[in-house]
């Protein structure tokens, strides 16, 4: 099988594990620009030459994601040598630290913008809800409950939502973001010219320059969360983390839609993130 087919193929398959359309565009991405380096001829010499280029240009995050992709295409062709290639280890990472006022700041920064109503409703969907960023590009507005200030963050690739975890679960908002998500949905049925709710390139741009991008609604949201004293354990749940390495969550710590949201609402309910009017 030449090996644009196995390509295609192999794609395929990681769609079937359940990827985002994104991350299978970026994967695409990866494979075929190693495949166009190598001229498209598996060999030994010239990929170790491609990811030592790879390596010397880019950070080792990136270069990472991108050699372990490689890694698995050239396991799915049955490449012997590919094992051989070591990934190196995760540098030392340190959080961003994102507060109240940095919020804030975000949303003066756009406070004149022909799109406030739509970067507002993400920045107070986003920060008191915990999604990730890709979660909140697939939003569709009949998974937003307003009157009951719950959001479903659904895991159906058929459908083009995808979860880190590969399971559907829910969160919340506080009364900020459902009198944002209020007037933006009104803004959004009526005829805006916006083709989806939160558009992934769309959004990026507008906030390439902003205080606070939207990948750091969510680190906001862990660190504001715990400043309040809100217990971990519901954290976790309500992000969306993996509850593999949890024993307590794992078997113990069942809480149902309505225990969520009461600790939710003691936790996230009573600081204004928008600044005074």
């Amino acid at each position: 099988m030449p090996t644009r087919e196995k390509l295609i193929e192999f794609l395929k398959l990681r769609k079937i594990e359940g990827n985002s359309k994104l991350w299978l565009y970026q994967i695409e991405i990866f494979l075929e620009k190693y495949l166009d380096y190598v001229k498209w001829k598996i060999n030994k010499e010239t990929t170790l030459e491609y990811i030592s280029m790879l390596q010397e240009k880019y950070s080792i995050a990136f270069y990472k994601k991108n050699v372990y992709q490689i890694k698995l295409f050239l396991a799915y062709l049955g490449t012997e040598w590919q094992s051989l290639i070591k990934l190196p280890n995760d540098p030392e990472y340190v959080p961003k630290r994102v507060a109240l006022e940095d919020i804030r700041n975000t949303l003066t920064h756009f406070e004149k913008h022909q799109y406030y109503r739509q970067i507002k409703a993400i920045v107070l969907l986003g920060t008191t809800s915990g999604m990730r960023a890709e979660e909140l590009y697939q939003l569709q507005p009949q998974d937003i409950d307003i009157e009951k200030q719950m959001v479903k963050i659904n895991h159906n690739p058929n459908i083009g939502q995808t979860t880190k975890t590969q399971r559907s679960r829910i969160s919340f908002f506080n009364q900020d973001a459902k009198k944002s998500l209020s007037e933006y949905l009104e803004y959004f049925n009526n005829g805006n010219g916006l083709g989806v709710l939160f558009g992934h390139s769309h959004l990026s741009h507008l906030f390439r320059d902003s205080p606070v991008k939207i990948k750091d609604f969510r680190k906001f949201f862990s660190q504001e969360w715990d400043r309040r004293g809100g217990p971990t354990s519901i954290k976790k749940i309500l992000m969306g983390h993996s509850v593999k390495s949890d024993v307590d969550l794992q078997f113990y710590n069942f809480q149902s839609e309505d225990d969520l949201k009461k600790i939710y609402d003691r936790v996230m309910n009573d600081t204004p993130l928008k600044p005074a009017s």
